[in-house]
């Protein structure tokens, strides 16, 4: 069995035991399981792995793509410039590849269709005390490829990341930052059954622009969704 790894960096906003090993909390799904569906059809499945330095390229291309689509189609400034600067974010993926908390989704043919990074622990520039001491999955940088948009992708990631938690480390909640001024999408969490918090409001915006703070209980996960990715291993059984 796969042991989780203890990581103490809390900057980004989760490596795996088996979601469904004997002796973890299981979550049951109100639909078939082993079916994946979305609103009645058949979906696809994916591969995903764990990321590797040879995946940044990959990542930093869906950031820039992402953040070309957000200036170009949504009312938001969201990635409107690196935060707080090229350098720094910049620095956050990598650690984030190095500590072996970012995920890469891909499809048959090998094409990167997602990513997405995900920790045991948050920020405690964001969230309580209290809340910190709640095992929690923090979610960050999910981002799906434009040519798989509409495809269910980000909401499934969003449950496997939650399973990824109950199986590590227990979690209870699934907790993810959302950008202050993206709207649109504080609306896409709260429609996926996620709880706003609060908005955590700074003397200076670019301090942390994104502090709507939402928060889902990995009790209501959807484990057929969550299943449309496939662990992918590499040598000896270990998870790329």
């Amino acid at each position: 069995m796969l042991a989780p790894p203890r990581h103490s960096a809390r900057w980004d906003s989760p490596i795996i035991l088996d979601p469904y090993s004997p002796g973890r909390r299981r979550i049951e799904s109100g639909s078939r399981r082993g079916a994946t569906v979305d609103d009645g059809a058949m979906t696809d499945t994916y591969g995903i792995r764990r990321a590797t330095p040879d995946d940044l390229p990959a990542i930093f291309g869906l950031i820039g793509t992402a953040a070309t689509w957000l200036q170009e189609y949504k009312n938001t400034d969201q990635w409107a410039r690196p935060w707080p600067n090229r350098r720094a974010r910049d620095a956050r993926v990598r650690q984030g590849v190095r500590n072996g908390l970012t995920w890469m989704v891909e499809n048959r043919e090998g094409v990167v269709v997602a990513t997405v990074t995900c920790r045991e622990h948050g920020n405690n520039k964001l969230w309580t005390k209290q809340e910190l001491a709640q095992p929690a999955a923090y979610v960050s940088r999910l981002i799906v490829s434009r040519e798989h948009s509409g495809e269910g992708i980000g909401a499934a990631l969003i449950d496997w990341a939650g399973l990824l938690g109950v199986g590590g480390w227990t979690a209870e909640w699934i907790r993810v930052d959302v950008w202050t001024t993206n709207l649109a999408l504080h609306d896409y969490y709260k429609g996926r059954g996620f709880e706003h918090l609060r908005t955590l409001q700074f003397k200076d915006y670019w301090e942390y622009p994104s502090a709507a703070l939402f928060q889902k209980p990995t009790a209501e996960v959807d484990v057929d969704a969550a299943a449309r990715f496939k662990l992918e291993e590499g040598p000896h059984g270990k998870v790329k």
